[in-house]
């Protein structure tokens, strides 16, 4: 009994003495992280636009020419004194595309936080702290999406927990918004843009696609939730607000010149691809990868292994809802961090956006196609164009040394 006990307690030494020198050793990397993320300069834009609240507590811009949206996404900071290389390499990637391009809004689709026990901590504040000082120091306005691993069961924080991070006061460019609307989910909010008669000329929809299903909520079988039915119906009820609010404007003009408006065109930012994504490729691989009569290939490619799109298997109604409101022309997101492919199905652009990554995927670190950004310039006539930038040319100039990757995959 004394032997056993013995071996017990050495055990529990020796895990608190482990315990303990993660904790310390993290706390050390944190003054570093915030030093090497602060010599990182604000971004020169010359004109900034600058949002506004309108009368529903929401942000809007107002500009007659284009508006620059930015699409980041997985990010994946993992925050511990393992992924210490890997987290500089990501931070120093954003901040040289978001110098070189000066967008008005950056989106940034989900997983910005990668805390797992092999990058030496739990702790995924560390991550979403060091990204808000970031974007801060950089000066321009951005909002996120949550993704899978943003907040997982093992981390130290959970959702409405990271949600309330973004959503401190002392934020100067974060427009970010955890619930409008009491629905399931932690960051369904919008942002508009509006030309100077006050229409809304684009509508800048994030919605929260969760993590899990209750069946994995360790994520060990790749089985993702979905977004909900009460989403949905947020969904719906917003997009017919905004064009209520569209149409009052149109009628005291008095002409129908801005007819065309009446249904306030919309973009939509998640993280996990819907079904109908998965749906879109396997139809144009059936069909030799050609296009169908339902849907056309505009450009990138699928490197992620079958099932190739790794999206939710619950069903819901959102992609059916987009299609009856015609509100939604485009829907960006992420997750498969090796897909940048670009498909029009259904009349809806599914666009998935180039990945930062280089930690979580085995190898990715070496691999460079797939890592960049996408750009959405979004016209006053409602009109947009989708435009996908690998981080490894000369017009991006990182402040520290850009690593050397193979191109060719």
């Amino acid at each position: 009994m004394k032997k056993a006990l013995k071996i017990f307690f050495g055990i529990f030494l020796g895990l608190a003495v482990i315990i303990g020198g993660f904790t310390l050793a993290n706390k050390l990397n944190q003054t570093a992280m915030n030093e090497y993320i602060d010599s990182f300069e604000k971004v020169d834009i010359q004109n900034q636009l600058i949002p506004e609240l309108d009368e529903n507590g929401r942000y809007y811009f107002t500009t007659d020419g284009d508006f620059k949206v930015m699409q980041l996404t997985d990010v994946h900071i993992a925050g511990g004194i393992l992924s210490v290389n890997q987290d500089k390499k990501a931070i120093n990637a954003v901040a040289a595309m978001i110098t070189a391009e000066k967008p008005d809004l950056v989106v940034v689709t989900g997983d910005i936080s990668f805390a797992v026990p092999w990058a030496g901590t739990i702790n995924n504040a560390y991550a979403h702290e060091y990204f808000k000082r970031l974007m801060e120091n950089l000066g321009v306005y951005w909002t996120v999406t949550f993704g899978n691993h943003d907040s997982e069961v093992y981390d130290l924080y959970d959702r409405v927990a990271v949600a309330k991070m973004y959503e401190d006061e002392s934020l100067e460019y974060c427009l970010f918004s955890s619930d409008d609307g009491d629905v399931w989910g932690e960051c369904n909010h919008v942002i508009n843009v509006r030309n100077s008669l006050g229409l809304i000329t684009q509508s800048l929809i994030m919605m929260d696609t969760n993590s899990y299903t209750d069946e994995d909520p360790l994520g060990i079988k790749w089985i993702y939730d979905n977004i909900h039915e009460d989403q949905i119906e947020w969904y719906e009820n917003t997009v017919t607000e905004l064009n209520s609010y569209n149409k009052t404007i149109i009628d005291s003009i008095g002409t129908d010149e801005y007819d065309s408006f009446a249904t306030v065109k919309s973009l939509l930012f998640v993280h996990i691809p819907l079904m109908e994504v998965r749906n879109a490729y396997n139809e144009y691989l059936n069909a030799g990868e050609k296009n169908t009569g339902d849907l056309t290939y505009i450009e990138g490619k699928v490197g992620e292994s079958e099932p190739y799109v790794y999206c939710s298997m619950e069903e819901d109604e959102m992609f059916e809802t987009m299609l009856r409101l015609g509100s939604t022309k485009a829907m960006f997101y992420g997750h498969d961090h090796l897909n940048n492919i670009v498909l029009e199905y259904k009349g809806i652009t599914l666009s998935y956006g180039y990945s930062i990554d280089y930690f979580a995927y085995a190898g990715i670190e070496k691999i460079g196609s797939q890592r960049g950004c996408t750009l959405i310039n979004c016209h006053s006539d409602t009109t947009f164009e989708i435009i996908h930038e690998n981080y490894y040319q000369d017009k991006y100039q990182p402040l520290y040394e850009k690593e050397a990757v193979d191109l060719s995959n």
